[in-house]
């Protein structure tokens, strides 16, 4: 896991941070402001989607699509002001029908984002909700998706991917012994192959070491590819593969067995008890999140904070936590989820 370390003109004195472990009931636009600059290290949430639900007032009653980007943008503009130069920006936003078409507002605040507001989108990421509502629509599929849009603001943002695999990490090969056939093929391949001798001399000696690195469990397995044998590897991240199989005859693919993470969640939605806030998002994909873009004792900040989840993963995985919302009813439940979580001892004890 890399660390970056923090840029000279970041705020640094994180024990001053305005709201630290709090939520607070107010104008996000506003609030926003006494939050100083590059001082975040994440800020997730999900913004009130355009004309979905009655969240009482504020953002998400314009009438237009262009009135809602007009309101929204100034806010996440303000979100990329307070974080880190090495932060992460994280927005999810549900999509609109209107007269039976879909506005595709998340890309349209995506696209607005990325030009006008000095970020780069790096991810894309798809929530799946595994139990959505039950619909019985005739003429349409039930929407049963939405995109967590992951923004930076440099190169150089902090991404923990190491410890965001770790719970799937796959089992070291060690324990179990290789077969005494594995790789054995390829001998015959590499024997009846048009290489020039020497040429089959190296590949015979590159194919008894990777097999030596499955016996010892280094590597899970492998493939070789023998210049007019196989099909050559195209360009892109392929293109050293091609270069190889050009200069020697032959290339070797080794397997390690790392998870590849792939660019969707798949979770229930969350429902909670008495809950007054009518759009829950689940604490399992904040937590994702969270092991992804930050450490422990990072700075989490959620500008509409609703029933609490961002809050309540922070808090319980050891990072601070600021979280504001209009409603004084979802502050309130925010803060009693948080009085009935636990959380590891750290610093914040001190």
């Amino acid at each position: 896991m890399v660390e970056k370390e923090i840029a000279t003109n970041e705020y640094t004195d994180t024990r001053k941070l305005p709201f630290w472990n709090e939520i607070v009931c107010g104008e996000s636009s506003e609030l926003l402001k006494q939050i100083p600059d590059a001082s975040v290290d994440l800020v997730i949430t999900s913004p009130p989607y355009f004309k979905q639900r009655d969240y009482g007032a504020g953002l998400g009653n314009e009438q237009l699509p262009a009135e809602y980007l007009a309101s929204l943008l100034p806010i996440f503009q303000e979100c990329v002001r307070v974080v880190k130069t090495t932060g992460n920006i994280v927005f999810n936003l549900g999509d609109k029908y209107d007269d039976s078409s879909l506005l595709l507002m998340p890309y349209r605040f995506a696209i607005a984002a990325t030009e006008q507001c000095g970020v780069r989108l790096v991810n894309n990421i798809t929530w799946v909700k595994s139990n959505p509502t039950p619909r019985q629509f005739k003429r349409r599929l039930v929407s049963s998706t939405e995109p967590f849009f992951h923004f930076v603001k440099t190169d150089d943002y902090a991404y923990y991917l190491d410890e965001f695999l770790k719970d799937e990490a796959v089992k070291a090969n060690g324990g179990n012994k290789a077969s005494d056939k594995v790789g054995k093929s390829y001998f015959a391949l590499i024997e009846k192959s048009e290489l020039l001798s020497e040429q089959k001399h190296q590949a015979r000696l590159a194919l008894q070491q990777v097999i030596e690195e499955v016996k010892r469990g280094e590597i899970q397995g492998f493939r070789m590819k023998i210049r007019g044998l196989h099909s050559e590897p195209f360009g892109g991240q392929e293109g050293g593969r091609k270069i190889q199989m050009e200069r020697n005859g032959f290339t070797i693919i080794r397997i390690y067995g790392h998870p590849m993470k792939r660019d969707v969640l798949t979770t229930p939605v969350e429902s909670l008890k008495s809950c007054p806030h009518p759009a829950i998002y689940p604490t399992q994909v904040v937590e994702e999140f969270l092991r992804l873009l930050t450490k422990p004792n990072d700075i989490v900040l959620d500008p509409f904070v609703g029933s609490g989840s961002t809050a309540v993963a922070a808090y319980k995985t050891n990072r601070v936590y600021i979280g504001f919302d209009l409603n004084p009813d979802y502050c309130d439940y925010a803060r009693s989820r948080i009085r009935n979580t636990t959380y590891q001892t750290s610093f914040l004890d001190e």
